[in-house]
């Protein structure tokens, strides 16, 4: 049996990662459980705590490349456990915004996979985080957000080791990866995928090798639902039956200026400048 193309989700957040698992678990072709995986912080688990074991580290001296061979089959025999319940599936998908960081590594324990990136114009996703943090003012973020004010709040988000600026950053350093690299990578954008879902999935299903499937917007099966109290209700993982375009969120022009001006390279690359 053919072992099926591997594909992680990734990219920012409040940027569809959920309705684009939705929508690609259509596809009969495709297995995608549509939660959050823990597979790709295993993998990283595992090199951290293989590159400090002893014993590990004194077969590198004498043998490095027998023993360099069982680390790499070894992780490649995990990825592909993790899936063996694959069955006729030509693809698994695995989402985990940390695959976007993680990709060359992926690259090297399986050669074959692909990346789908999930992007939003910034100040929509801001707007996302801090409307639903008003709606549960009450509960803090698991960083502890909730005391700062909007202008505060919004800076951190886009720190570099925080929610948002963290995949920014991971994003800004795929403009050093190699061709061959940036051609396993596909950008969805957010916008894209709601006005146009059944043009955009038929795009991306041709992209991965699939046989053509025509999504009915108005008809969708709905997945297992992601945890939500994991994330303090803060980013919630809700699905419909059936497409519907999110009423845009109002966001100060000062914070929204200061999105645009600190990141102007997304927006130049992504976006033309800037939305509309």
């Amino acid at each position: 049996m053919a072992t099926p193309t591997f594909v992680g989700i990734t990219g920012l957040p409040r940027a569809g990662s959920t309705l684009l698992c939705q929508l690609l678990a259509q596809h009969p072709e495709i297995q995608c459980e549509g939660q959050s995986s823990p597979l790709c912080n295993t993998l990283l688990g595992i090199r951290r705590m293989i590159s400090d074991d002893q014993f590990f580290l004194s077969q590198l001296d004498s043998s490095f490349e027998t023993s360099y061979a069982h680390l790499a089959s070894a992780m490649r025999g995990f990825l592909h456990g993790w899936y063996h319940d694959s069955g006729t599936h030509r693809v698994v998908i695995d989402k985990n915004r940390a695959w976007l960081h993680a990709f060359e590594l992926l690259l090297h324990i399986e050669p074959e996979a692909k990346l789908i990136v999930c992007l939003r114009e910034l100040g929509q996703i801001y707007g996302s985080i801090e409307a639903q943090h008003q709606r549960t003012i009450l509960v803090d973020f698991i960083d502890h957000l909730a005391d700062y004010d909007r202008f505060g709040r919004a800076d951190m988000l886009f720190a570099k080791d925080r929610v948002i600026g963290a995949p920014l950053i991971a994003l800004q350093a795929v403009l050093d990866l190699p061709d061959a690299v940036k051609q396993r990578l596909y950008f969805v954008r957010f916008e894209d995928l709601v006005a146009q879902p059944a043009k955009c999935m038929s795009h991306l299903y041709a992209w991965l090798g699939l046989a053509p499937f025509e999504i009915d917007p108005e008809r969708l099966t709905v997945g297992k639902q992601e945890s939500d109290s994991h994330y303090r209700m803060k980013y919630p993982h809700r699905q419909s039956t059936r497409m519907a375009t999110p009423m845009p969120h109002s966001v100060p022009p000062r914070i929204q200026k200061q999105i645009e001006t600190a990141w102007a390279w997304f927006y130049r690359l992504y976006y033309g400048e800037k939305l509309g």
